[in-house]
C-alpha cells in the first residue's frame, strides 16, 4: 500500500462511510426485494437506527428506502426504455434548465485517433488517483487533454481496480498524482459542478466502434435508460446488440459516459463492470437527485 492510499483509508469522509451503508442497504433491498424489507429490518442490518438509517439514506440519494427500491425495480426501468431510441435520435436540446439536462451538457468530449488506441496509447502520460466519492473509492484518471479514465472500487480493492485500468493503455506511462486528479473528482460528483459554461473535457481512448458506442451513451439523458438493441440501432448497426454489450462494458469512464444507462431489452439491469449493486447505486442516486429537474 501506497503513502497516498494510505492516507485515504485513514481518512474516510462522511461521504465514504454512507455509502458502505449504503450499499448493504441496496444489497438488502435487491434480495429480499419480494419481501419489502421494513425500514427497522434495514437497520438491524446494518447496526443503525431507523431513524438515523432513514435521514442518513435520503440525504445520500434523495430518497427514502422505500423510494429507492422503486426507482430500481424491472417496471420503472421499462418505463425508462420506453422513450430511450428517439432519445438516441435526436441531438440534445440545448437552454433546458436543471441538474438532469446540465449533467448531460458539461460533458464535452474528444476521442483520440485509432492509431493511438492501436499503439495502447504510447507516449501518453496519464496520471491518477483514489478518491472518496458517493459510490465508493473512484480512481480518477487524466492527460493533459482531460479526464480519460473513472473507475470504482471497495475499501481494499484498489490495486485490482489500478491493474485493470492501467492494462487497458498497457504503453502509457502511469503517474501517481492526486493533486491532479482531485479537481476532476470534485466536479464529477457534485451537481453544483455541473455547468455547461465550464464543460468538463473528456478524451475517450478506444476503438472506433467503442467510441461509437459511447458516444452513444452519452446521448442518454438522467432519468432515461437505452436498450443495447436501441443503442446498436442508433449507431446503424442494428444486429450488433451482443457488441454494443460489450463495448459498454468496456467504457473506461464509468458514471460520466453514463454505461449505466443501458439496461437489457425487458429492462434488467444486467451486468455492470463494476458490480450490479454499485449500478442500482448510481441508478437511485440519479432518480433521487434529478428527478423532476428537466
Amino acid at each position: 500500500m501506497n503513502a497516498q492510499t494510505a492516507m485515504l483509508k485513514a481518512d474516510v469522509t462522511p461521504t465514504g462511510s454512507d455509502y458502505e451503508t449504503v450499499r448493504r442497504v441496496i444489497e438488502t433491498l435487491s434480495l429480499d426485494y419480494q419481501d419489502q424489507p421494513s425500514l427497522e429490518d434495514l437497520a438491524a442490518a446494518t447496526g443503525e437506527t431507523p431513524t438515523g438509517l432513514q435521514k442518513l439514506f435520503t440525504r445520500w440519494a434523495g430518497l427514502s428506502p422505500k423510494a429507492f427500491l422503486q426507482a430500481v425495480t424491472l417496471d420503472h426501468a421499462r418505463r425508462l426504455l420506453e422513450d430511450g431510441a428517439p432519445v438516441l435520435d435526436a441531438a440534445l436540446e440545448v437552454g433546458l434548465s436543471g441538474p438532469g439536462r446540465l449533467h448531460d451538457l458539461f460533458v464535452t468530449h474528444e476521442a483520440m485517433s485509432p492509431g493511438d488506441y492501436k499503439n495502447r496509447a504510447a507516449g501518453l502520460t496519464i496520471r491518477h488517483g483514489f478518491h472518496v466519492s458517493p459510490f465508493g473509492i473512484a480512481l480518477v484518471m487524466a492527460t493533459d487533454r482531460g479526464l480519460c479514465g473513472l473507475a470504482f472500487c471497495d475499501p481494499g480493492g484498489e490495486a485490482a481496480a489500478l491493474a485493470d485500468m492501467t492494462g487497458r493503455w498497457p504503453n502509457a506511462v502511469f503517474v501517481e498524482d492526486l493533486a491532479a486528479t482531485a479537481p476532476h473528482a470534485a466536479r464529477i460528483f457534485d451537481p453544483a459542478h455541473w455547468r455547461a459554461d465550464q464543460p468538463l473535457r473528456v478524451v475517450m481512448i478506444g476503438t472506433d466502434f467503442q467510441l461509437r458506442v459511447w458516444e452513444a451513451l452519452l446521448k442518454i439523458p438522467a432519468n432515461h435508460a437505452a436498450s443495447y438493441s436501441a443503442i446498436a440501432a442508433s449507431i446503424g448497426k442494428p444486429k450488433a446488440s451482443r457488441a454494443v454489450g460489450a463495448a459498454v462494458g468496456a467504457n473506461p469512464l464509468s458514471f460520466v459516459v453514463p454505461c449505466h444507462r443501458a439496461l437489457g431489452k425487458s429492462g434488467a439491469l444486467t451486468g455492470y463492470h463494476w458490480g450490479l449493486t454499485r449500478k442500482r447505486a448510481i441508478l437511485g442516486w440519479e432518480a433521487g437527485r434529478l428527478s423532476g429537474t428537466r
